[in-house]
């Protein structure tokens, strides 16, 4: 990824709810219409990188919220103690909990649709390179059976035991016409609890699907902490953007 300017980082450490913090991301994604007419403008959203440990959430897709068994899923997951929400981007059933991070960059484009594509690769290949400075052996592509399935997700291989692969980031993206939010899960601990609550969620919607691609960097790596990864990923973005604290 070539040098890409400045970009604000907001690290928000109160959460908004889980639905609250879903939604604000899209708030700050309106903000680029503020931006297009007056950059000044307090209210506006200049390239912007959100940090965030989200509440328990399993955020479904719109396909999935059509499905005969939805809302057997959706009382899946209040018994785990996920907070079931339906998001705007495409994909399956993802979720995350304060043992994941969720990453929001935000940037103003007046033609957002013309790198939708490169961006998938290009986030891909910036996060697999942020796990791979912790020691971690990170890889992009999809692994068979993986739940919400991407062509860009990012997995782990445990270190000993190399057909062991784990899907530890998924990402979606959102354009409107003055700009583009790019999201970013990263499941870094707390897998155990991420496999149940889809395994139920997937099950009762009749989806089929691997359980033992779904959990956490932990899982392969144990000596990793959440806060390890927002460093890394902080560290990394220095590379190749002008970091300023909002």
């Amino acid at each position: 990824m070539s040098s890409a300017g400045e970009l604000r980082v907001y690290r928000q450490r109160e959460s908004l709810g889980a639905a609250g913090d879903l939604h604000y991301g899209l708030q700050l994604l309106e903000g680029t219409r503020r931006y297009a007419v007056d950059p000044n403008d307090p209210e506006a959203t200049a390239a912007t990188l959100r940090i965030y440990r989200p509440q328990p959430t399993l955020a479904f897709g719109q396909r999935d919220s059509r499905l005969p068994g939805f809302g057997a899923a959706q009382e899946a997951a209040h018994r785990q103690g996920y907070e079931p929400l339906v998001r705007r981007a495409g994909g399956r059933a993802a979720a995350y909990d304060l043992g994941s991070l969720v990453v929001d960059h935000i940037e103003p484009d007046p033609d957002p649709i013309r790198e939708s594509q490169t961006r998938f690769s290009a986030f891909a290949e910036l996060f697999a390179e942020a796990l791979m400075s912790l020691g971690i052996q990170a890889q992009v592509g999809p692994i068979p059976g993986e739940y919400c399935y991407g062509e860009h997700s990012v997995h782990g291989i445990h270190p000993e035991q190399p057909d062991r692969r784990i899907k530890l980031i998924g990402t979606a993206q959102r354009q409107i016409a003055t700009g583009w939010l790019f999201s970013s899960s990263i499941i870094v601990e707390q897998g155990p609890s991420i496999r149940r609550v889809l395994t139920d969620a997937y099950a009762a919607m009749e989806l089929e699907w691997d359980p033992l691609t779904a959990g956490a960097v932990t899982d392969l790596y144990p000596q990793v902490t959440v806060c390890d990864v927002e460093n890394a990923i902080l560290g990394t973005y220095a590379q190749y953007w002008e970091l300023q604290n909002a």
